[in-house]
């Protein structure tokens, strides 16, 4: 019988595809992409590197699903911060309220939010897709707390504003995420925002 390696917990498959989850938001977050390995993302989750590839089909799998956590953590916080404010709200006070949220995000998830920045090639293509599509689906969001309209200024002001806001918590986030600096970067997003749309009601 071998003694060399420590008997492996039991867990059901939803259990053990978290855990090696958490293994490997650790992995990436502290490891360029290229160096991370699976088989200590394996050990470190106590599983095996073949169950890794059977329940992620290899490292750009595995980064991919790490990346859609990160992304549903985000729309779930979105949705929270917007869930306690009251119906009648202006739209104004929403955009901040979705602001603040995603700031929260970054201050919480440096590392990961910071990967496909510091990847001068870009990330593997499934995390790149996953990263597209919640772009478009963050922009759909804000459109959805403004009031009904159309137009092309409108739709170049809104993805203008996720682009302002992702350069400004890059900025945010290089200065250690200082909390005296929250609220002006906000205001300064929600100018920007306002400037593009021309009117919160347009």
């Amino acid at each position: 019988m071998r003694r060399d390696r420590s008997p492996r917990q039991r867990l059901d498959p939803g259990e053990r595809q978290e855990r090696i989850l958490d293994a490997a938001t650790a992995a990436f977050a502290a490891t360029p992409y290229d160096d991370v390995a699976l088989a200590p993302v394996a050990a470190a989750a106590g599983a095996s590197e073949a169950l890794v590839y059977r329940y992620f089909a290899g490292k750009a799998g595995l980064y991919a699903a790490v990346v859609q956590r990160s992304v549903d953590d985000l729309v779930a916080a979105h949705e929270e911060a917007l869930a306690q404010l009251a119906p009648a709200v202006p739209a104004r006070d929403r955009v901040r309220a979705a602001t603040l949220a995603y700031l929260e995000h970054v201050a919480r998830h440096p590392s990961g939010w910071l990967a496909p920045l510091a990847r001068s090639e870009g990330e593997p293509e499934p995390a790149a897709t996953i990263r597209r599509d919640a772009r478009a689906d963050y922009v759909a969001r804000l459109r959805g707390l403004l009031q009904p309209g159309v137009g092309t200024r409108r739709e170049y002001a809104l993805w203008g504003f996720f682009g302002f806001l992702n350069a400004a918590a890059l900025r945010w986030l290089a200065e250690g995420c200082p909390e005296d600096a929250r609220w002006p970067l906000v205001d300064a997003a929600l100018g920007a925002l306002e400037g593009g749309l021309g009117d919160w009601a347009a």
